[in-house]
């Protein structure tokens, strides 16, 4: 039982190593995504009246949606959104920033 308290213990640190960088997102998504999507994940009114289904970051259904499939639509796009090919950090870090968007 000690064993396996101490293995533990000892790869917390590491796990969180490898966690996402929420503010290391959070430049990214004011580089790449804040011009449609807005500082707050709330669309901007140009492109809300443009594109009538992007959806609110911060809105429950968008937060719903998993981190995988934030992933594939940040990477790949997904309908008129482009796949955002000038990310300077992984797309999990910007989905790490969304995910502090959350109402």
């Amino acid at each position: 039982m000690k064993t396996a308290v101490l293995i533990l213990a000892l790869l917390a640190p590491a796990s969180s190593m490898l966690a996402a960088d929420a503010k290391a997102g959070g430049a990214a998504y004011d580089k790449s995504c804040k011009n449609c999507h807005g500082a707050a994940g709330t669309p901007n009114a140009t492109m809300a009246k443009m594109f009538p289904t992007m959806g609110d970051l911060s809105s429950a259904k968008v937060q719903a949606v998993s981190d995988a499939e934030l992933k594939k639509v940040i990477t790949d796009g997904k309908g008129k959104m482009p796949a955002s090919k000038t990310l300077t950090v992984p797309p999990d870090d910007v989905v790490a920033f969304i995910r502090t968007l959350k109402k």
